[in-house]
């Protein structure tokens, strides 16, 4: 199962708070498990990218639609890859109109999202659970500590702080960070190769005798 894309948490009918995530990522994960062979559910927040046709693609809006999702989905998959830049926080109350700009101030409160890769960690069974770690700094510290957290099998960490590489460029650079203590750089290359490298990975941790099921 693949995660992509942001989420949307809406303020009002027509504002919401969301992150410049364009899912680029998450759709070239799926995109290498079908040429694989290999089953995908793609989870998606709103994106303008056309999924893989082969891909069982499940359109999101919030972290709620998200987490939802992800559990309805979740029996027989063999690998999860949370590649989704999921809003950690949401408005504490959604106005049902549209907030007029007549005051001279507006005061968000603000509230936690589930938070979906913490809870996919504490029910691991048979399932290689994969997390991305977008950070801004201490990167490596940051995406240890994520690694350890929330149970993960691998990481992917990257900074999204940078103009060619991170949100909404056709490239990345990452270290994958994995649970017995190894790393392995990748310098900077394409989403697409990024993604293959990815999905190697996986495919080499997980049972290739049985049908392969991505979520």
């Amino acid at each position: 199962m693949i995660t992509a894309g942001p989420t949307r948490e809406y303020i009002d009918p027509v504002r919401f708070i969301s992150n410049p995530s364009t899912g680029k990522m998450g759709y070239a994960l799926a995109s290498s498990v079908c040429a694989r062979g290999h089953q995908a559910i793609l989870v998606s927040g709103p994106t303008c990218l056309e999924a893989p046709r082969r891909a069982k693609t499940i359109p999101v809006i919030s972290a709620d639609d998200m987490h939802r999702a992800v559990f309805e989905n979740l029996q027989g998959v063999d690998a999860v890859i949370m590649a989704a830049a999921v809003s950690d926080f949401k408005p504490a109350s959604h106005a049902r109109l549209k907030i007029k700009k007549d005051r001279a101030s507006l005061h968000l409160a603000l509230k936690r999202n589930p938070d979906i890769l913490h809870v996919l960690g504490k029910m691991k069974h048979s399932y290689y659970l994969v997390g991305f770690a977008a950070e801004t700094d201490h990167v490596m510290l940051h995406a240890q500590q994520k690694l350890l957290k929330k149970n993960l099998d691998m990481i992917v960490a990257n900074r999204v702080d940078r103009e060619d590489t991170g949100f909404g460029s056709d490239f990345n650079e990452a270290v994958l960070l994995f649970k017995e203590g190894k790393n392995k750089r990748i310098a900077k290359t394409s989403k697409t190769r990024l993604a293959d490298v990815v999905v190697r990975e996986i495919l080499s941790h997980i049972d290739r005798g049985q049908p392969s099921h991505f979520c």
